[in-house]
């Protein structure tokens, strides 16, 4: 398959016909000294091109790359949006997308639940063709753990720096959303990511493809 005939904009609108366009949802964010700002969209992204390599009828759009990340401020790297400017920019990205056969956005920041909950309210009354789709992930978890310094390290291992990994604590979701990452987490990880290995990675993302290729599965259906 030629570079770019499956990528949204390396085509002209005349090669699509009906297709379901896939939208990788990142975020720019800390993710502690060893994962990359962008952890998120690149996990997100990885995820919807191993869909579209399953499926003929699927175009991959251009990743969101700056999402609602408020619990990470204060950290340097950081950008958000906020929930409602970024569940306006759900909303409208699928509304204009009424030439596609539907949307899928493929959610790789938990963050963005809140905004992606009011998006899926209103797809669902205004009777749009939209899947929401969000890995589910082992509790005690959170951010720049095990899972995600794992999948990184089966992604991308030249963005990862192991050596500086090291644990941080498992805050509760009340005081999580109470005080944000920072004055709970001094190098911004809530998780253990010492113990990642790049075989778990790779397990975990045939895990998560796997559910994500029969979420969609069962919604085309």
């Amino acid at each position: 398959m030629e570079v770019g005939s499956t990528e949204l904009g390396g085509m002209t609108w005349t090669d699509l016909v009906d297709p379901i366009v896939v939208v990788p949802v990142g975020s720019c964010e800390q993710h502690g000294p060893h994962l990359p700002l962008h952890t998120d969209t690149l996990i997100a992204t990885e995820l919807a091109r191993d869909l579209i390599a399953r499926r003929d009828d699927c175009v991959l759009a251009p990743p969101i790359t700056i999402s609602a990340s408020a619990e990470h401020l204060g950290f340097p790297g950081t950008l958000s949006i906020g929930t409602d400017v970024m569940a306006d920019v759900v909303i409208e990205l699928g509304r204009s997308a009424d030439w596609a056969a539907g949307i899928v956005f493929v959610n790789g920041h938990g963050g963005n639940a809140a905004a992606m909950d009011r998006a899926t309210t209103v797809f669902r009354n205004e009777g749009r063709e939209v899947l929401i789709w969000s890995p589910r992930l082992p509790d005690g978890d959170p951010h720049a753990g095990h899972t995600e310094t794992s999948l990184m390290l089966a992604l991308a291992p030249d963005q990862v720096r192991f050596g500086a990994a090291a644990p941080g604590p498992v805050p509760t979701i009340v005081d999580l959303m109470r005080h944000g990452v920072r004055p709970l987490s001094e190098s911004g990880v809530l998780g253990d990511p010492s113990t990642a290995t790049a075989a778990d990675g790779i397990e975990i993302f045939r895990s998560l493809t796997d559910h994500l290729a029969a979420a969609v599965q069962n919604w085309t259906c």
